[in-house]
């Protein structure tokens, strides 16, 4: 069944440019950017239970390595040093944080992103004169093709380290940080490779973004919504399971965008209201619906059957 759909889903993705148009096209790119972002978080956060909010500092770095780089690399090269790039900024920040713990990491990682979107404007601006970055136009269907495969390579990692012994240990940290440690998990180590890991995937997505874009300054690059965004998909979706986090961003995706096109001056509230109606009727996000309904759906069964058998008994 998983091998059907698998088939079935790449076989959209290979079509999807040739009915759709260009701009349902890059729409879809951009959904497919939310899904990386989200299994991405999920991969350190998830698991640990610290609230990351450093995936914009990530995807901008990716960003910034297009802009960068574009003269003198070929793309997929710089997909490939974005995500280095990202990676070694997150090992240099979770060496220094990640002994913190709770709201004091969550709120040095919010930080981070302020800073670096600042510092780079303040470079552009002082030294370089100059305010942003120009993209070359790319092909919507390339730019889909490459996201797709980005996030292919992103649930596959996240998919075998959810079960090495990488995964349990991080798991073992998100239940008891002190408990694991006197297991003898180096839990610093376990969480400065992990978060270093998925910001690998986070900053090669920021570089095939810049297909869907003409142009980035340090407010685009690192916006805050591409922080938050991995946070509430993977909330819609639910933790809980591991497909939760991309059903979760690919339907908050749809949702996004369809609120933003066609209410854009209520994107904001029905954004909030769809958030709201989640937390307190889905708690466990649409994976949750699945036990739920399935559990329901027993439960109608068993009666009928019941009710059946009580009428063969009457009848004889």
């Amino acid at each position: 069944m998983l091998a059907g759909f698998l088939i079935l889903l790449i076989a959209f993705i290979a079509t999807f440019p040739l009915y759709a148009g260009t701009y349902l096209t890059a729409i879809l790119a951009i959904i497919i950017v939310y899904v990386i972002l989200a299994v991405g978080w999920t991969m350190f956060s998830g698991a640990t239970g610290y609230m990351s909010l450093a995936p914009a500092a990530f995807f901008g770095v990716g960003m910034y390595s297009v802009a960068l780089l574009q003269e003198y690399l070929p793309f997929h090269i710089i997909i490939l040093a974005g995500g280095l790039a990202s990676f070694a900024l997150a090992l240099l920040i979770g060496m220094v944080t990640l002994r913190l713990k709770g709201i004091y990491f969550t709120i040095f990682t919010f930080g981070l992103v302020i800073f670096l979107s600042n510092i780079i404007d303040y470079i552009e601006v002082k030294i370089f004169y100059r305010h942003g970055w120009y993209f070359p136009v790319s092909d919507p269907s390339m730019v889909l093709y490459t996201m797709f495969g980005v996030a292919v390579v992103t649930v596959l990692a996240a998919y075998f380290i959810s079960r090495s012994r990488l995964g349990l240990a991080m798991q073992s940290i998100g239940g008891n940080e002190e408990a694991a440690e006197h297991m003898g998990v180096n839990t610093t180590r376990v969480k400065v490779l992990t978060f270093a890991i998925s910001a690998i995937f986070m900053g090669a997505a920021g570089v095939v973004f810049t297909g869907t874009q003409t142009y980035a300054n340090p407010s685009i690059a690192f916006s805050l919504v591409y922080s938050f965004i991995p946070i509430l998909g993977a909330v819609f979706g639910g933790m809980g399971s591991f497909y939760g986090p991309i059903v979760g961003a690919a339907l908050f995706g749809v949702l996004e965008r369809t609120i933003r096109d066609e209410f854009p001056n209520y994107f904001m509230l029905g954004f909030g209201i769809i958030m709201v109606v989640v937390i307190l009727f889905l708690p466990n996000g649409v994976a949750g619906l699945v036990p739920m309904l399935r559990g329901k759906l027993g439960g109608v069964i068993s009666k009928l059957r019941k009710g059946g058998e009580a009428e063969q008994h009457a009848n004889t």
